[in-house]
Formats: C-alpha cells, structure tokens, sequence
C-alpha cells in the first residue's frame, strides 16, 4: 500500500527530523525505496537539505558530497549533483571584492615577503590579517581577524565598534597567546595604517614576528583574507539585517567556530581547519617514533 504523504511533509507535520528519520531506517536496514544500504531519492534529499540548513547554505555538490560520505552515506557525486540542481538547492555566492583599505599616509611600510606564496610547511610560520566591517542598526560594527595560513584557521579575532590600532593589536594577542609561534614568523597584512602603525609594529617586534604587506592596492597579495570575507559575509552577513551590534557579534562568533571546527576546504582534502591540523601534528608524532 502507497504512503498518502511524502515522509518529509508526514515528519514536518509530527515536528520530527527527516534526515534523523532516514539515518534510523537506515540502521535498521530498512531504507524506504531502495535495498539496505542504499537510500531513496527523497531520503537522500532530506539529508542534503538538513546538510545545507546546518552548514548556512554554503556547499555546493562538491562539498555536500564529501559532507555526505563524511557522515557515512554512501552516495556517488553526480547524484547529488543532480538532486541538488533539480530542487534549486546552491551555494550562496560571493560579492564582488571591496576596497576598504585606508593606506593614505606616511608611515612606514615592509617589504613583502610572502609574494602570494601562502602554502607554509607547518602551522605558525605564516599568518596573515585583514579588516572587515558589518552595518547594524547601532551603527558599524568592525571585525580583525588573523588566519595561520597552514591550515587556513582562524586563530585571533577582535570585534570592536571602531577601526583604532586596538582592533588588530587585539586580534594578535589573541593570537599570539593562543599559538605561542618561535621567533621569526611572519604576520602578512595590506598597508592599512593600523598594521603600519607604530603600536602595532612595536607588537610585532616584541613576539618576535616579522612584518610582511602586500603592494599597494592589490587585493590579491593577501587573497587568503578576502577570500575568508567573502565567505563569512556570504553565510552570515548578505540578507541579514542586525538590530544590535551584539547581534552581528553572535552570528560571527557562531560562524567563526563553524568554520574553524566543520568546514569543509577543497584546498585541505575536504576537511576542516582544526582536522587538518590534527592530522598534521599526527603525521609528526609518527614521524617522530
């Protein structure tokens, strides 16, 4: 006999989880619409959209698949392609970089010395750091954020309501407290006068980093940052309207640990930032046996 309803509206209507419904017919060996084992088209769909309601909308079929294996359902990539394209199911995408770098001024600036080669051998060789900003119906609120580059982690943030040296000398302590990297690393940054600026340079100098800018007006010198933007603005900030600035607070901290702890990079082998990491420091304790 014919179900009269779809599971997914029948689990809507009884205020249930449709992806936690399949996963438990599936452990029971008895997947609706297919052999065990091998889930039915609307199951797999209700797995893609709990997926891309729990990741803000940001996977593609790419990463939804790796996401999909990830949680143990087996499942080829032209078919999540495809489900995805037939139920308008995408990734949000990214604005247009914006320039939003002030280096009018006459304070000194370093020489690069990264030369867009942001691949480091391990972590805390080479960070790098940017500002961004987020409007609330209080008024502006701005975000500095560092990114060790190794693993594409962000490990310092500062979110303050004003763009002073203190929004990125606070994200480096963070940093730096947090890492504790040897002497001799790198910090990468645009020519903005708050990295230029002598308090933030006397930062530096005093944990023993060394400072590293990207030429004049080329975004793509520190691309790792505007790309880590886009992103964070794309899943937590376009089509969002902030009351409060603790508001915009609450969705980047949340998106921040999401990214750091679950997100899927195609540039680490499909695993997150803190993964990667962790098998890296694995790789060296075996090395070291």
């Amino acid at each position: 006999m014919r179900r009269p309803y779809p599971v997914t509206l029948s689990c809507e209507v009884l205020q249930v989880s449709a992806s936690g419904y399949f996963s438990w017919l599936q452990r029971r060996g008895t997947t609706p619409g297919g052999p065990s084992g091998r889930h039915s088209d609307e199951a797999l769909l209700a797995h893609i959209r709990s997926i891309h309601a729990e990741v803000k909308a940001e996977y593609g079929w790419p990463r939804m698949h790796k996401e999909l294996l990830a949680r143990g359902i087996r499942v080829g990539k032209e078919r999540v392609r495809r489900l995805m394209q037939q139920h308008g199911i995408k990734a949000k995408t990214k604005r247009k970089f914006v320039v939003t770098t002030d280096s009018r001024h006459s304070l000194p600036v370093a020489a690069d010395l990264v030369q867009r080669r942001f691949n480091p051998e391990a972590p805390n060789q080479l960070w790098c750091g940017d500002i961004t900003y987020l409007a609330t119906d209080e008024g502006w609120l701005y975000l500095a954020a560092v990114i060790d580059l190794h693993s594409r982690q962000v490990v310092g943030w500062s979110l303050q309501p004003h763009m002073h040296t203190g929004l990125v000398k606070d994200a480096l302590a963070m940093a730096w407290w947090r890492r504790r990297p040897t002497a001799g690393a790198i910090f990468h940054s645009d020519r903005g006068s708050q990295y230029c600026s002598h308090e933030f340079q006397q930062a530096l100098k005093g944990w023993g980093i060394r400072s590293s800018m990207s030429r004049k007006g080329n975004c793509w010198d520190n691309a790792a940052a505007e790309s880590f933007w886009g992103r964070l603005k794309a899943a937590s900030v376009h089509g969002h309207k902030f009351a409060t600035r603790e508001q915009a607070r609450q969705a980047v901290m949340g998106w921040i640990a999401f990214y750091n702890h679950r997100r899927l990079h195609s540039s680490l082998g499909y695993l997150s930032p803190m993964q990667y990491e962790h098998r890296w420091y694995e790789a060296q304790r075996k090395k070291a046996a």
